[in-house]
């Protein structure tokens, strides 16, 4: 599987490429997400790696359901800025490489007013090329919080489940389980998923 990101926007700038490889590995990767903030009276969510470690956080100093959101590594850098655009009624969401929304966006991510159970909910474009219709797919598993994203061919990128104990009780719909595919950008699938979780009025 070819990596996530675009090879014009990986040579576009050397800093956002070697960020980003940081992310790909050659094996299969898990990961919990706790749709909850470590900060204080903040909003957010927290992303621990299979060994325990935090590798991502979202923390929202303001209101839940912020137009604005940052996805950062553990040491606080900006990795992805994530802004809700208000020029359609079901929404759309751009992402900017680190910090700040200058330029144009890295990807967007729109929902599909077709949208019901068992359908695509969004729709995800790298480098907003809309001639060449949508990259991935984001698409409804079930009712609880499991969504999977696919490529514009049908192969699976990442599936996202409510984590469950080794007995098989769930942790609560706050609490969910990551596989992200080998050779694939995990903090950008980490992005995908606040998205949704900003769209499901989770943090």
């Amino acid at each position: 599987m070819a990596k996530i990101y675009p090879e014009t926007l990986k040579n576009s700038s050397s800093s956002s490429s070697s960020s980003s490889s940081c992310y790909v590995t050659s094996t299969r990767e898990t990961f919990t997400i706790w749709m909850k903030s470590l900060v204080y009276h903040g909003n957010g969510c927290t992303v621990f790696n299979s060994k325990g470690d935090i590798v991502f956080r979202v923390d929202n100093y303001q209101e839940r359901n912020s137009n604005e959101v940052f996805l950062m590594d553990l040491s606080g850098q900006v990795l992805f800025s994530i802004k809700k655009e208000r020029l359609r009624l079901l929404g759309r969401w751009s992402g900017y490489l680190s910090g700040g929304f200058k330029g144009k966006p890295w990807f967007q991510v729109r929902r599909n007013w077709k949208y019901s159970k068992g359908d695509v909910i969004c729709d995800v474009n790298l480098g907003c090329d809309k001639s060449i219709g949508s990259c991935y797919k984001i698409q409804q598993i079930n009712k609880r919080s499991s969504f999977q994203i696919s490529s514009n061919t049908g192969q699976l990128v990442a599936k996202v489940n409510q984590k469950q104990s080794s007995r098989g009780f769930g942790y609560g719909d706050d609490v969910l389980t990551l596989e992200v595919e080998p050779q694939v950008d995990y903090s950008f699938i980490v992005a995908l998923v606040t998205i949704c979780g900003l769209i499901k009025h989770k943090l």
